[in-house]
């Protein structure tokens, strides 16, 4: 089974959104690898690391969703946003959010977000942190998000890019 989470934690440039498909390798394996090797213009896929020859786990391939724009955007993305992404995958690991069979059986594709006016790598880092172990847990909710929290996101349809005008 693949599990899907989703998380936004922040504000402004220094946001976090984060896009998390997890699962065993025998299922989630295949567009593990396939994103991997399939990098777009602007778009690298990596493996997440807490630090040079330490790897997340489950292995985690981040994929920025933002095109990297420039050098001070890709040392955002690379840095603290990857960073960010490692440290949250890893809480979530230890405190039990995800199964003990993830460490060694599953990978993890985490779509990020990281905003071409992030200024602050400090808040990069902890936005990033908070939102992909939110995502993991979120993940693995059986009933999220729940029905009656749709019914009401419907009355009040709004991200950080757009709010629809109320009729």
């Amino acid at each position: 089974m693949i599990f899907l989470g989703e998380a936004f934690e922040g504000e402004g440039g220094n946001a976090a959104h984060i896009n998390l498909i997890l699962g065993p390798r025998a299922e989630l394996g295949p567009a593990y690898a396939l994103a991997a090797a399939s990098p777009g213009p602007g778009h690298i896929p990596f493996l997440t690391v807490l630090k040079p020859n330490l790897p997340v786990k489950p292995f985690t391939l981040f994929v920025a969703k933002a095109v990297l724009r420039n050098e001070a955007h890709e040392r955002m993305t690379w840095g603290p946003g990857q960073a960010g992404v490692a440290a949250g995958m890893t809480d979530a690991l230890l405190k039990g959010a995800l199964p003990p069979e993830a460490r060694d059986e599953w990978v993890a594709i985490a779509l990020v977000w990281i905003d071409w006016n992030a200024d602050d790598p400090q808040a990069v880092y902890a936005n990033n942190r908070v939102a992909t172990a939110t995502a993991a847990e979120r993940a693995m909710e059986a009933d999220w998000p729940a029905f009656h929290d749709l019914r009401a996101g419907l009355a009040d349809v709004q991200n950080p890019f757009f709010t629809p005008a109320k009729a």
